[in-house]
């Protein structure tokens, strides 16, 4: 059979037909909308999403700044640093997705400053620390490097702060399963180092016992 014969031609015709109604199957099929977070209704899943670090940033941030011990009293605003925050639940979780939420709102507050360069999890901004580095250098005017990264001009933190976010699983009677989750936070005075806030959100979840939530 040659590639010209008409049984060649029938089966590419057939090849082309069945890649166009693939393609556009696809189309029709896998349709992507945009989620408005104000107005978010889509399902609730058993895990941890988007809404429920909203809420508990929001919770922990409300009460925070409701405390009289987060009121400083020369009315300056206080520096704050990023402690340890553990997930202790069986999903993969970046902290970050609730700890960026809080200092978002922090900072907005007017109340707050957060230190790029000291944290946990070592520095989040090295460009702090490497201008340091030009002191001395021939390279770069030193009069200019004095007066953005001088000696003495970084402000250390004042207060830290840490968390957990704890799963518990449990079996219900009727064969469905509650899933509770607790955000725990706390506000340490570093001078001191005794805590001068804590908060604590919980969200509960009720879902099949053939849910698996990690």
């Amino acid at each position: 059979m040659t590639l010209n014969s008409p049984r060649s031609s029938y089966a590419s015709k057939i090849a082309i037909a069945a890649t166009l109604l693939l393609v556009a199957g696809c189309a029709t099929g896998t349709q992507t909308t945009v989620i408005d977070s104000r107005a978010d209704r889509s399902a609730v899943g058993a895990g941890l999403d988007m809404r429920d670090f909203e809420h508990a940033a929001g919770d922990a941030v409300t009460s925070m700044l409701a405390s009289p011990a987060i009121v400083k009293p020369t009315g300056d605003r206080y520096v704050l640093a990023i402690s340890r925050m553990t997930n202790d639940t069986m999903q993969r979780i970046d902290t970050d997705m609730l700890v960026k939420k809080i200092r978002i709102d922090l900072l907005n507050s007017g109340r707050f400053l957060v230190s790029t360069t000291i944290g946990f999890n070592g520095v989040e901004d090295p460009m702090a620390l490497q201008m340091r580095d030009l002191r001395g250098s021939r390279e770069f005017n030193q009069a200019h490097v004095n007066k953005v990264a001088g000696a003495g001009q970084m402000i250390a933190p004042e207060l830290s702060l840490s968390g957990k976010i704890i799963q518990l699983n449990q079996r219900l009677g009727d064969g469905s399963q509650r899933i509770d989750y607790a955000f725990q936070l706390t506000l340490t005075d570093i001078r001191t180092g005794l805590g001068i806030w804590e908060g604590e959100t919980p969200i509960s979840k009720l879902t099949s016992g053939k849910t698996v939530a990690w």
